[in-house]
């Protein structure tokens, strides 16, 4: 009777191996197809271990774009670069753990950590004061950045922004939430790119509605960079770091002192455009704020003119200064 019991469990432990096995190897087969399907397309450059990759194009005062949560630089290159904006230097990053862009290791994901190395990034490259430009999770790190570091750059523009501490965790976001680093891994590692590819298209439509998402999102806008486990455990890592700092930043919000844009979609699925945007918007003084009727959370794509006048807007007012 023992040894019977003895293989059946040998025989349940190869049958979990073999499970997980088929999923390392097929997350990793995904992950190869992101690759060959969207290369990296810029520059690389090391900053304190952190690995940046960034693309850039035009000539002029420096205009820096960083992206928002699970995203890449594409969220902005995609609909906004190409000539779009001539007159600039346009920079686009993906943020440390996205995209092509490696996170050092035990690095914090927190937002003071992200901002401080955004302002290196700066320094790096010798921008002159730029004007960031930020969306959803990246205009908290904008934010972040004129708090704690508003000598280097010049002015904001939000789009989309996370600007309040949440209450708990979103529904939408609990499956995610994992705070174990080790737990993490293994998930990355496993079941998550899988799982992640099936429900790709509720996944886009809750973020891009009622809007449609564009056809080629996948390719051109970096979606496929997503299926890699990496960008999974860093994307999961912001998530459990961003409340922790949130509560005291958004305290500080009225210390800003500079020439500021915000623009927000009034169908906005991912974050609420009254909290986060009407709101908000007394706290920074002259803050040029608008919104765009039934736009989704990225109206860079869909409302695009109106967010080149309100980058064009700010940013002739910051580089006068």
């Amino acid at each position: 009777m023992t040894s019977i019991l003895l293989w059946l469990v040998v025989l349940v432990l190869i049958a979990v191996l073999a499970v997980a096995g088929w999923y390392v190897w097929r997350t990793q087969a995904i992950a190869r197809r992101a690759e060959r399907l969207v290369p990296a397309q810029g520059k690389f450059v090391e900053i304190d271990g952190n690995r940046i990759h960034y693309v850039e194009e035009g000539e002029g005062r420096p205009i820096l774009f960083v992206h928002g949560f699970g995203g890449t630089l594409h969220h902005f290159r995609h609909p906004l670069f190409g000539g779009r904006i001539p007159g600039y230097r346009l920079i686009a990053i993906d943020r440390p753990g996205a995209g092509y862009s490696t996170r050092a290791p035990g690095a914090s994901a927190g937002l003071p950590a992200q901002a401080a190395l955004i302002a290196k990034f700066i320094d790096k490259l010798g921008l002159e004061r730029p004007l960031v430009v930020g969306h959803s999770l990246g205009g908290m790190i904008t934010l972040t950045v004129a708090l704690n570091h508003p000598e280097k750059i010049c002015g904001i523009v939000l789009i989309s922004a996370l600007t309040r501490p949440r209450e708990g965790i979103p529904p939408e976001m609990a499956p995610i939430y994992i705070t174990s680093p080790l737990k993490r891994w293994l998930v990355a590692n496993t079941v998550a790119i899988p799982a992640a590819l099936k429900v790709a298209p509720q996944t886009l439509a809750y973020v891009f509605g009622p809007q449609e998402t564009p056809q080629d999102y996948m390719t051109e806008g970096g979606g496929e960079l997503g299926l890699r486990p990496g960008h999974f455990y860093n994307m999961v890592a912001d998530l459990v770091s961003v409340g922790d700092d949130m509560p005291a930043l958004a305290k500080r919000f009225e210390e800003i002192d500079m020439p500021a844009g915000m623009v927000f979609g009034t169908a906005d699925k991912v974050l609420d455009w009254r909290e986060h945007g009407e709101t908000f918007a007394p706290c920074i003084k002259g803050l040029d704020f608008e919104t765009v009727e039934g736009i989704g959370h990225h109206p860079q794509y869909w409302a695009r003119e109106q967010v080149i006048a309100l980058i064009r807007r700010v940013a002739e007012k910051a580089f006068a200064v």
